[in-house]
């Protein structure tokens, strides 16, 4: 058990992070934060910032110095690192974890060996293979970058085999997978954290909503043709994270379809569906990750609200943060980022129906 009053190391310094940092302060821990860009949101809350590559063992070497125990904010940190970090303090979840998540074709696989089903899908990374990849899974299909893809980027809608050409040149020569289109009703995610001793805790249920491949809002409590497929998706999450030894929140992304729940995405961290969490939930999933991570009982998921909506703020939104903190329901949550882009994730305000 790592107590109170420890320091614990975060690697990646995005406003996940910065969110992990608040609810470990809360909690009585200092987190040093470990990243190699120059704006690091995070760092405003921590205690202390090493910037510096992940492949900079010596930098790695000093952080772990000051350090007790690790965890990552997302997932497109060497593993390499991770491993070499892991030799010197506890890093939780672990490295197998990160690797899974990395890449979009082997995360498919612990899914579909605890009872997930995936859409079809195949490698694509030559242009040879992709056409092989198109005759067995048909058209429309989506071609995507297997590694660093994430808020919609590195991804190709093919329509037609005409579009081929393109959606391949956009992968810009990166490894890629094609994936069926898949006809569905709604998007969800299974959020869990998993204790060091391997206890197990579920938020409720949440329906998403993208907007060009990003997320724009998340509802609970979800529709009831979500609901249904719950159980089976949280028994296909349980399975992996237990596969995995994973420790900390884990999330499994969902479609929700006629013939049940489709498996989409693995992330091995605090998710963005889940930060109405802060407000909504007994114990967030950023509380509960640093529970986790420390080797302390998970805090109770519980919603404090009948029903909850949590809106991202994308790019020039973040504009009107006066109007939102004029709004005495609202929760707003602003990350600290200096560039406006747009679809960039600028912050997110969450509103509660308060129980009766």
């Amino acid at each position: 058990m790592i107590p109170p009053g420890s320091t614990i190391g975060i690697l990646g310094g995005g406003q996940l992070g910065r969110m992990l940092a608040l609810a470990a302060a809360n909690m009585g821990y200092r987190c040093h934060i470990f990243a190699p860009e120059a704006e690091v949101p995070a760092g405003d809350v921590a205690a202390r910032v090493t910037r510096a590559d992940y492949t900079d063992f010596a930098a790695l070497e000093a952080f772990a110095d000051e350090i007790d125990v690790a965890t990552y904010e997302f997932e497109n940190v060497d593993t390499a690192a991770v491993r070499h970090l892991a030799t010197l303090v506890p890093v939780r979840p672990g490295a197998e974890s990160l690797e899974v998540a990395q890449d979009r074709l082997a995360a498919k696989r612990p899914a579909e060996a605890h009872g997930g089903r995936a859409a079809g899908h195949a490698a694509g990374d030559s242009r040879a293979g992709l056409d092989g990849a198109l005759a067995g899974s048909g058209c429309p299909s989506v071609l995507k970058t297997r590694r660093m893809g994430y808020d919609g980027k590195g991804q190709a809608r093919i329509t037609t085999p005409a579009d081929a050409d393109q959606a391949f040149a956009a992968m810009r020569g990166s490894p890629a997978i094609l994936e069926a289109w898949l006809e569905y009703s709604h998007e969800f995610s299974i959020i869990l954290a998993r204790g060091l001793d391997g206890a197990i805790c579920h938020w409720p249920v949440a329906e998403n909503r993208h907007v060009k491949g990003v997320l724009a809002s998340s509802h609970v409590p979800a529709p009831p043709a979500v609901l249904r497929q719950v159980p089976e998706a949280r028994a296909i999450a349980e399975r992996v994270a237990h596969a995995l030894g994973h420790v900390g929140v884990l999330t499994l992304e969902f479609f929700a379809t006629a013939d049940g729940p489709r498996f989409n995405e693995i992330a091995p961290r605090v998710h963005n569906s889940g930060h109405w969490t802060i407000e909504g939930a007994r114990a967030s999933q950023f509380e509960n990750h640093v529970r986790a991570v420390c080797g302390l009982p998970l805090g109770a998921p519980d919603l404090t609200a009948r029903e909850i909506r949590m809106q991202n703020l994308l790019g020039e939104e973040v504009h009107d943060w006066a109007r939102l903190l004029a709004d005495p329901e609202a929760h707003l949550h602003l990350y600290g980022k200096a560039a406006v882009q747009p679809g960039r994730k600028m912050g997110h305000v969450t509103w509660l129906s308060l129980l009766p």
